[in-house]
C-alpha cells in the first residue's frame, strides 16, 4: 500500500482510531471468530456452539457476551414443550457484514494452510459457481494487489484509521 498526504510521514500520526484493532477487539479470541463462522453455518444454540467450536462453556458465554454487546450478534428467547426458557443467537446485520472476513481467512487457509485441498467450497446458490473474497476497484477488474492500493486520511481530523 501506498500511504499519501500526511500519512507519508509515518512519524507524525499513529493509527490510534484504527478500525481493524477496533474489529480485533471484538473478534480477539478464537472462541468468538469460531462463533460467528459457526453463526454463518447455522448455529443458533449455546449447547450447540459450545459442541461445535470444541471449548468450555463459560468461554462460549464470554464470545457470545462480547459479541452481543458489540451489536454482532441479538439474542432471541424460545421455548420448547416442557424445557425452560433459552436463548438463540442470530447475527445481525453488523454481522452479516462480518462475512467477507470470514471468506477471507478461510481462503488463506485454504490456499496455505490445507496440503490435501480446502475441506469445504462455497458456491453461489443461484449460479453454482465457487465465490471467493477478491479486493477490486470495480465489479469488472481484476484483483488489486497491495502496491496497488492508495491510503489516504479520510477524517478532517486528520486522524489515520487502517
Amino acid at each position: 500500500m501506498r500511504l499519501v498526504g500526511p500519512l507519508q510521514d509515518r512519524d507524525a500520526w499513529a493509527a490510534d482510531a484504527c478500525s481493524a484493532a477496533r474489529t480485533l477487539d471484538i473478534l480477539a479470541t478464537k472462541a468468538s471468530f469460531l462463533v460467528v463462522r459457526e453463526l454463518f453455518y447455522g448455529t443458533t444454540r449455546f449447547d450447540d456452539f459450545v459442541r461445535r467450536v470444541g471449548t468450555s462453556a463459560p468461554t462460549i458465554a464470554r464470545a457470545l457476551s462480547r459479541l452481543e454487546d458489540a451489536g454482532v450478534i441479538a439474542r432471541t428467547p424460545y421455548r420448547t414443550d416442557g424445557h425452560r426458557a433459552r436463548d438463540e443467537y442470530r447475527l445481525t446485520e453488523a454481522g452479516e457484514e462480518l462475512l467477507p472476513v470470514i471468506m477471507a481467512l478461510i481462503q488463506w487457509g485454504d490456499a496455505h494452510l490445507q496440503p490435501d485441498g480446502p475441506p469445504l467450497r462455497f458456491h453461489d446458490v443461484t449460479t453454482q459457481q465457487q465465490v471467493r473474497v477478491a479486493l477490486v476497484a470495480t465489479p469488472d477488474t481484476p484483483q488489486l494487489e497491495s502496491r496497488q492500493i492508495q491510503v489516504a486520511v479520510h477524517s478532517p481530523a486528520g486522524r489515520a484509521n487502517s
